[in-house]
């Protein structure tokens, strides 16, 4: 049975399906393709995985694959115009739906695709990693990486439906677990300190895999991403504290060579930042910013960027990030564990000084 969460965007409102042995539902998609030509697009680690099961699922309809590498690193201008390629190809209509079989970098591209082909087809999202599942499939973010900062080139463009199959987790490089688990923990030091206490009492089991605490984080993950994003779909207010932690890692990511660290790696070393630049304005405690760094690091991610990264680059990086209006960096800080802001408002100098600091 699928637990199902909807993002309640009035006339664009989609579902959410959370749970094991979905991938195969094919009640699941139906309702969501328009037309009847589907284009899988994945990647060449998940394909050989899945692809032939939502192939089966797919049945009923003319289904084509387009098989993209993996990695952070392809997520280029180059990688993703070959789904056009096989779009055009197989001329696909402006009624066609694009199935995104894959992680977040997967899910991306293919949403961003979706986005600009014909000006804009359907697309549904079957994310197969932790982090997809609770963070990047929901809220219609899409696009690709510039040399000059990642994810500047893209679209707002929502899915029909997300189908969250938590039994592809098994298969997930233990590594990327762990990046999925930087996304959930956001969820808790933004919004829910009660979330937040049950994801360091479950720990373990997270880390274990165990189906029913996966399941329960997940869903209350989604919970949380749907009900801000229906508040805010375009990110023009308080969607923006989704990025906590995002400012600090984009800028870690681009600096160290997109791939070399995940995402969520990146995110959990932001997060400790955020919490250290917190703590220098005079809204965290010591201690509040000691059980962060814990939790980050309990979750398997690491708690500050790479030793070589200059606080001078990093800086320059971050002023490029997406939530910059009027020349003026904005990020996501804690005012309190649970309680997150969107700010400009602080001191240049304490924020060199957290860049610069690096804690044991």
């Amino acid at each position: 049975m699928a637990k199902t969460l909807t993002v309640d965007l009035g006339t664009r409102e989609y579902p959410i399906f959370i749970g094991s042995d979905l991938l195969t539902r094919t009640d699941l998609y139906r309702d969501h393709i328009l037309g009847g030509q589907v284009m899988i697009v994945t990647n060449e680690t998940v394909g050989p995985l899945y692809l032939d099961a939502v192939k089966t699922a797919l049945g009923d309809f003319q289904v084509r694959e387009v098989i993209l590498p993996d990695g952070e690193a392809y997520k280029t201008l180059e990688v993703w115009s070959r789904i056009f390629d096989a779009l055009l190809s197989e001329r696909f209509a402006r009624d066609a739906t694009i199935v995104a079989l894959g992680g977040g970098v997967v899910g991306d591209m293919a949403g961003f695709a979706a986005a600009c082909y014909q000006r804009g087809i359907a697309f549904i999202q079957v994310p197969t990693t932790l982090l997809a599942q609770v963070d990047s499939s929901v809220g219609g973010k899409t696009g690709i990486n510039h040399p000059a900062g990642k994810n500047m080139i893209g679209a707002f463009h929502q899915p029909r439906a997300v189908i969250a199959d938590t039994d592809t987790l098994e298969t997930l490089p233990q590594r990327e677990l762990s990046a999925g688990l930087a996304e959930v923990l956001k969820y808790g030091f933004i919004r829910d300190i009660a979330f937040l206490d049950w994801l360091e009492s479950h720990m373990a089991e997270l880390l274990g895999r165990d189906p029913a605490a996966l399941a329960y984080a997940i869903g209350r993950s989604c919970e949380i991403k749907a009900q801000i994003v229906a508040e805010d779909e375009f990110e023009a207010g308080h969607r923006a504290l989704l990025n906590l932690g995002h400012t600090f890692g984009h800028a870690i990511e681009t600096c160290a060579g997109y791939g070399s660290w995940l995402h969520g790696e990146a995110v959990g070393a932001g997060m400790c930042l955020a919490s250290d630049l917190s703590h220098r304005i005079g809204w965290l405690s010591e201690s509040d910013v000691e059980r962060t760094r814990h939790l980050i690091a309990c979750a398997g991610l690491p708690t500050q960027p790479p030793a070589e990264l200059a606080p001078e680059e990093l800086l320059g990086l971050m002023a490029v990030d997406k939530k910059v209006i009027g020349g003026q960096l904005r990020l996501v800080l804690m005012q309190g564990l649970g309680e997150a802001v969107v700010t400009s408002d602080f001191d240049r100098d304490l924020l060199r000084a957290t860049l610069a600091c690096r804690r044991p």
